[in-house]
């Protein structure tokens, strides 16, 4: 029982210390840490702490399935879609101080256990619901892979542990059933071992050597500083050239006053995101901001109108929400203009971009859709990996998407692409309703 104790409480620090910042790390970490303390009750009483052991059988029956139950909510992304999150935790959580009279002031184990069965059992049978609802209805190759891992790693055991504890302690108080649950707990973390070292488990990755991306990284960045010197005085340059020329023009026509605001708006741009790049690419500062986001949209869209012209490329924009963003711009404005460029360049005899601002069950949706070459199905896995590219055009280094996806994760906005080969590409920003104002 010891060992049960280290190797689940290990594991809670592990998966809390990878990702202190994410909610379903920090509530997988919680149901790990008090299911784990079911080990140590036992190690107390052959110590004869009594009360301390008891203490510690209360909350590993009571809390494990609240904790698993937020967890598997959180993981899935359905309570992210709720207003009052913080009133729907404490309801959830509302059967816990009811337990104390049964444990503490009753010598009746049968009637504790039958009361605890009445809500742990709709619990644990929920979490293992959202945890194959949430694999079964994701698109995204890579998220959808973690989702599995996930699924078969804790669902069977849940199963379990609801059998041989919940309902076998309302049966027979004091039935055994560490025997039965530890052959369940060694396959999970068996599984769980395996998988951090070949795919990774809750974000969680092991690895006997450097992982190949951050090589690609480092090879990335190693250039960095010289480059960004380079191009902030050219740049510069560039925008010097265009204030002169706009002074030397005696009174320009609109057309040539809207290009020259292009260049300058670009050259601002690139001044902006050049002086904020760091010595690594995947060191990403962000200065957060409340913008309006179709009037962004539109702004940036401003920035790319010759692109658009000479790729013979129409935009089509639908705001069915306007919601207010809070986002760096800079990065945003980045970021999406690498959607747009991608989007071109996968129309070379031009084509038409559906821009859409949509409600979503987490949020709002922004959607970019084209009516280019689309991916192959077995390529859209490799979309966000550095270097990787489609090798249509010489432009295309590959480092668009993982720069998009890399903002995007910091801001907490997730990024889908789906792909229908000579259909387009759709790119998906999942706004969560903590980022809108």
């Amino acid at each position: 029982m010891l060992f049960y104790f280290l190797a689940l409480f290990t594991a809670a620090i592990i998966v809390w210390l990878n990702n202190r910042k994410n909610e379903a790390n920090r509530w997988a970490a919680f149901f790990l840490g008090s299911a784990s303390i079911g080990g140590l009750s036992d190690f107390l009483l052959n110590l004869r702490l009594t009360i301390v052991a008891e203490v510690l059988q209360f909350l590993n029956y009571t809390l494990t399935p609240y904790a698993v139950i937020i967890f598997s909510l959180s993981y899935s992304g359905w309570l992210t879609a709720r207003r009052s999150i913080r009133t729907f935790k404490l309801f959830l959580s509302m059967p816990i101080p009811f337990m104390l009279i049964p444990f503490f002031f009753s010598d009746n184990r049968t009637l504790f256990f039958s009361l605890l069965l009445l809500w742990s059992a709709p619990y644990y049978l929920s979490t293992c619901y959202f945890l194959v609802a949430s694999f079964w209805r994701e698109r995204d190759i890579r998220l959808k892979r973690s989702r599995f891992i996930s699924m078969i790693i804790i669902v069977p055991t849940l199963i379990a542990v609801l059998f041989f504890i919940y309902v076998a302690k309302v049966i027979s108080p004091d039935f055994e059933f560490f025997n039965y649950i530890s052959v369940f707990i060694i396959y999970s973390l068996a599984v769980a071992l395996l998988c951090t070292f070949m795919y990774g488990v809750l974000g969680v990755r092991l690895r006997f050597e450097h992982d190949p991306m951050e090589n690609t990284m480092r090879a990335v960045s190693s250039g960095t500083a010289m480059l960004n010197h380079t191009l902030k005085n050219e740049i510069g340059k560039i925008a010097i050239s265009t204030e002169n020329l706009k002074s030397m023009i005696p009174a320009p026509d609109e057309q040539s006053k809207q290009h020259m605001q292009i260049i300058m708006n670009a050259s601002n741009h690139m001044l902006e995101m050049v002086g904020r790049m760091h010595s690594q690419m995947k060191d990403i500062s962000l200065k957060e901001d409340s913008v309006p986001l179709a009037d962004f949209i539109e702004h940036c869209l401003l920035q790319h109108e010759g692109l658009f012209r000479s790729c013979g490329v129409a935009v089509n924009c639908v705001y069915e929400q306007h919601p207010t963003l809070l986002c760096d711009k800079v990065h945003f404005n980045e970021a999406l203009g690498n959607v747009l460029i991608n989007a071109c360049e996968a129309m070379p005899g031009g084509g038409t971009i559906e821009l859409k601002l949509a409600a979503h069950p987490n949020g709002v949706e922004l959607s970019i859709q084209d009516s280019g070459i689309g991916i192959p199905k077995e390529k859209l896995g490799e979309v966000f990996d550095p270097f990787y590219s489609s090798g249509k055009t010489g432009r295309n280094f590959g480092l668009g998407l993982s720069y998009v996806y890399n903002v995007m994760q910091k801001s907490g906005v997730k990024v889908r692409i789906t792909s229908v080969e000579t259909k387009g590409t759709k790119v998906s920003f999942l706004l969560p309703r903590k980022k809108l104002l």
